[in-house]
């Protein structure tokens, strides 16, 4: 557990569930709104009910680590972690989903979340084609386009890959 500007970071439990599906559902605007059509967002809120089982499957079933960032009025950012899903990538690890509240953009907890779930091993990540503050995050902390991409209903998502161990930011700013 470590802290970053009166934020705590710790492991998801249970009882997280349903703070981390209104989460994921509010970052996700906040990340998204320019590269995404409103439409997404309402859909999002419209299925938060299902978002919150999903997550307590996932808290307890996935082979993916969630860590979440907490300050004195709830939560504020989230990172999952697990095996590789791409077979045709050299790495083991896989950031699976890496979301921080704009209000704390810029602030080290982002950097603690994704130090906390991968260290400094080699990894690989999908981020949003257009997501300019996550691509240049990534950047800083050793990931590299590989040139693969992927498309679904949300847009085109790059792939970016850590090969080498160490590479970006030794500590929390």
């Amino acid at each position: 557990m470590s802290s970053s500007h009166a934020v705590t970071i710790r492991r998801a439990v249970p009882d997280d569930a349903e703070a981390l599906a209104h989460l994921h559902v509010l970052v996700w605007e906040e990340a998204y709104t320019s590269l995404m059509p409103a439409s997404v967002f309402e859909a999002r809120r419209a299925t938060l009910t299902d978002r919150i089982e999903r997550w307590g499957e996932n808290i307890t079933g996935s082979p993916a680590r969630t860590i979440v960032a907490a300050d004195p009025s709830g939560l504020v950012g989230f990172a999952s972690a697990g095996p590789a899903r791409s077979d045709d990538v050299d790495v083991d690890d896989e950031l699976w989903a890496l979301y921080v509240r704009a209000s704390r953009w810029g602030t080290g907890v982002g950097h603690a979340l994704l130090t906390d779930s991968l260290g400094d091993r080699p990894a690989c990540l999908w981020v949003l084609r257009g997501n300019d503050r996550a691509i240049t995050f990534y950047g800083r902390h050793g990931f590299v386009a590989d040139g693969t991409a992927r498309s679904d209903e949300y847009g085109t998502e790059l792939r970016m890959v850590r090969t080498t161990p160490g590479l970006g930011p030794s500590r929390t700013p």
